[in-house]
């Protein structure tokens, strides 16, 4: 299979293309077009071209163009699943998931399209208003360049894309090298339609050379980028007065609180921490149990992480495959290995059997450790205890990072207390901070970015806001 770049509603050649492997297997999947700096302003062209189109489109069609792609993924969703488990690496079953959020996401995007609302000012609530009308509108922005990860290839083009055209924004879409293929269906989809040629365009290959010229290309107006903190930072740097949002790494923690069923919170936890092998921004990493719970809490962690199964992703029963590359799952187990030869107690996992990285779990951890501080997307966990509330909202508020927390407790002055003081864009009470559901305001504070995700919350980032006012005399 060879995939070309999508420009202006149709497949465009270029003049170089990578294979494109799975990590799991090795096995070639695509010959995946790398696209040059001439193509990506060929991208930027036809998305201003486009703009004015979309941008005088009326909401009720941008709304039912979006509604057809949420059907066709309905239609094929197998085959989306599959494309996710075969570049992703994604067990089949947590794939589907995806394609299931990824729907509702853009039904969403389709909901969100008809109700841009402004509102009525009361110009007379100050001295010289009188005699004045005065409202506001929300305005696209123009072009917006979206940077998406790998781990949700579908879904978080979604987050980019679906309030963009809902807006009536056009965009330039760099997918990760290692999905690529995920967006270009999703691209294939929004052309069926009836979207406007150069609407969206989709251009894979190198990040470094695709985003840095979309951040300083003047003729957008956005960059909506997931990935790593260094590359956000380096990308806000260079951005000049675009708007900038981002959406970046975390080690998020979750609190067991005294008094919480210790079976019950592991076996939730557990999966929080180990779905998608931990490949998640929010994937629990760091777990704080009150003392006197902490020795039937591990035992119960660790009986659920021992229950998970490893292998193919394409087969129903796996809960965890290989990491998205070899080197990250190097670097994994040099980090469990440091933290074991500075006195972590290595509870579980550590190793890797047929190249696929155990779920590991660590005992008393030391917070500079990187397995603690840093985000170590893998299936890494480490228990640590408390005996104060406030010594845990103290360790887990150490952390750069802050993007959701957890908290498991049955005592309402403590969940209170850990919602004012947890130092993050959202706190999951009585539950592990991997929950998300697509239509919430979702993202963080300090190193895990900037601005917010969640359909609505999104439109009104890919927004302009505009004062209108009508004097009556």
């Amino acid at each position: 299979m060879k995939q070309h770049l999508w420009i202006n509603g149709k497949n465009v050649e270029t003049n170089t293309y990578s294979t494109l492997k799975s990590p799991y297997s090795g096995r070639v999947i695509a010959e995946v077009a790398s696209a040059a700096a001439e193509d990506v302003n060929l991208a930027i062209e036809a998305a201003e071209e486009a703009a004015s189109a979309l941008r005088e489109m009326p909401a009720h069609k941008r709304a039912d163009i979006l509604e057809k792609v949420a059907s066709f993924l309905e239609r094929d969703r197998e085959d989306c699943a599959k494309i996710i488990a075969n570049e992703a690496v994604k067990p089949i079953k947590t794939a589907r998931g995806e394609v299931d959020r990824t729907i509702m996401t853009y039904k969403f995007a389709s909901q969100e399209a008809r109700r841009i609302y402004g509102e009525t000012i009361p110009m007379d609530a100050a001295p010289g208003g009188e005699n004045r009308i005065a409202y506001t509108m929300r305005e696209p922005l123009g072009i917006i360049g979206a940077i998406t990860p790998f781990n949700f290839p579908m879904n978080l083009v979604a987050h980019k894309i679906g309030p963009a055209i809902a807006a009536g924004n056009t965009v330039v879409l760099k997918p990760a090298s290692q999905t690529p293929l995920s967006a270009y269906r999703i691209a294939q989809y929004f052309h069926e339609a009836g979207l406007p040629s150069g609407a969206l365009n989709v251009v894979s290959g190198s990040g470094k050379t695709i985003g840095d010229l979309l951040v300083t290309d003047e003729r957008l107006s956005m960059i909506t980028f997931t990935g790593s903190p260094g590359v956000g930072r380096s990308l806000r740097e260079k951005a000049g007065l675009k708007k900038v949002t981002l959406e970046l790494g975390s080690n998020s923690a979750v609190i067991v609180d005294e008094g919480t069923d210790p079976k019950k919170a592991a076996e939730r936890i557990a999966a929080g921490a180990f779905v998608y092998g931990g490949q998640v921004c929010i994937s629990v990493q760091r777990i704080f149990v009150h003392d006197t719970l902490a020795e039937s809490f591990t035992e119960s962690f660790l009986q659920a992480a021992k229950n998970l199964v490893t292998g193919d992703p394409l087969n129903e029963e796996t809960d965890l495959s290989a990491l998205i590359s070899e080197d990250d799952t190097n670097r994994a187990v040099e980090w469990i290995n440091s933290a074991v030869s500075r006195g972590a107690q290595l509870a579980l996992g550590g190793n890797t059997e047929n190249g696929i990285l155990q779920p590991t779990v660590l005992l008393n951890v030391h917070e500079e450790e990187k397995v603690s501080c840093e985000e170590v997307f893998a299936p890494v966990v480490h228990i640590n205890t408390f005996s104060q509330l406030e010594d845990a909202i103290t360790m887990v508020n150490t952390s750069k990072y802050g993007l959701q927390a957890g908290i498991f407790t049955q005592n309402i002055q403590h969940a209170m207390q850990a919602a004012k003081k947890l130092e993050v864009g959202g706190v999951m009470i009585n539950d592990f901070p991997t929950f998300r559901v697509d239509h919430m305001p979702y993202g963080g504070v300090k190193e895990s970015g900037t601005g917010r995700e969640g359909i609505k919350y999104a439109i009104e980032e890919m927004t302009e806001l505009k004062l209108i006012t009508i004097k009556l005399d």
